[in-house]
């Protein structure tokens, strides 16, 4: 654990940064980002950032806590695990305390202390990260979109799996190792997915919104092939194409669009209005699939860098 004041001669801001946090701290920092969501519309962290909260130390992630006169006003998360892309970040400043320079301050420190190879995500594109990007000399170099479609009077044509391919629920505890391993292989390209842990998997199974019968998987010949991982916003009326994977030698064949149809009709059958999933913009195949589905960009997530 270390501590580190950042505040000027006569300034009372100030800056920790954490290797863990504790159970007041976690509850703090959760408290300012539910106020920060309820003025912007989205969670400035996300799920994982969010998840990393609780539990104490993991390895690679340090916690920012910005403070003026004991309050807390910032929170910053940086997680260094990538073994080739530069460190990522999300950070927040409360609403009320927005426009004196806190998130300068919080985008600063992140920069030293990833040794200025940075990488910053700001939920929802607003223009106040888009400023903050470029004060801190940060370049565009990621497009995540959210995309929804109703599901009200849901109507896709009926899907057919791939030849010998069936479909069932996962069962925790019996079903962990494999799955791990398929997502693993379906998204070795991409490190924020593919890198799921045990610890990330317990993580999640230990949410109130997790529910196996809404996470399907797809066998071969008694071999996992493939996945759709559905999620319930009950309170907001959305249900989440939560993560959609097929192993690398069932590409090609529709797996993902049959799987992707699957988890619609649960969260129809659910009596969900709306359905959601985040999708990288530049992944054109799976867009337009989606936009073959029946899905609209909702709103985007920016993700920003370091010049490398």
């Amino acid at each position: 654990m270390t501590s580190d004041d950042i505040a000027r001669p006569g300034s009372p801001r100030s800056l920790q940064t954490l290797d863990a946090l504790s159970p007041e701290q976690t509850e703090a920092v959760l408290a300012l980002l539910a106020e920060a969501a309820r003025t912007d519309g989205q969670q400035a962290v996300s799920e994982q950032g969010r998840l990393q909260l609780r539990g104490g130390q993991r390895e690679g992630v340090s916690h920012l806590l910005l403070t003026v006169e004991g309050e807390l006003v910032g929170y910053a998360q940086l997680e260094d695990t990538d073994p080739v892309e530069p460190p990522a970040a999300e950070l927040v400043v409360h609403p009320s305390h927005r426009g004196r320079g806190h998130g300068r301050a919080l985008g600063t420190a992140l920069l030293a202390a990833s040794g200025k190879r940075l990488r910053v995500w700001a939920h929802g594109g607003h223009s106040a990260a888009r400023h903050l990007a470029q004060v801190l000399g940060l370049t565009l170099f990621r497009e995540l979109r959210q995309m929804r479609r109703p599901l009200t009077g849901f109507q896709l044509p009926d899907a057919v799996p791939p030849e010998g391919v069936t479909v069932r629920t996962f069962v925790p505890g019996r079903d962990d190792a494999a799955w791990l391993a398929l997502n693993a292989a379906a998204f070795a390209h991409h490190p924020e997915q593919g890198s799921l842990t045990q610890r990330d998997l317990d993580d999640r199974k230990a949410e109130e919104w997790f529910d196996p019968e809404g996470f399907f998987l797809a066998e071969r010949d008694g071999r996992l092939v493939g996945f759709h991982w559905t999620k319930e916003h009950r309170e907001e009326g959305l249900g989440e194409v939560y993560v959609v994977g097929v192993g690398p030698d069932a590409q090609g064949g529709g797996l993902g669009k049959y799987l992707t149809t699957v988890g619609l009709r649960h969260l129809a059958d659910r009596g969900l209005p709306t359905a959601m999933l985040y999708v990288d913009a530049d992944n054109k195949a799976a867009v337009s699939v989606y936009e073959r589905l029946g899905f609209t960009t909702h709103e985007t997530d920016l993700m920003y860098r370091t010049e490398t």
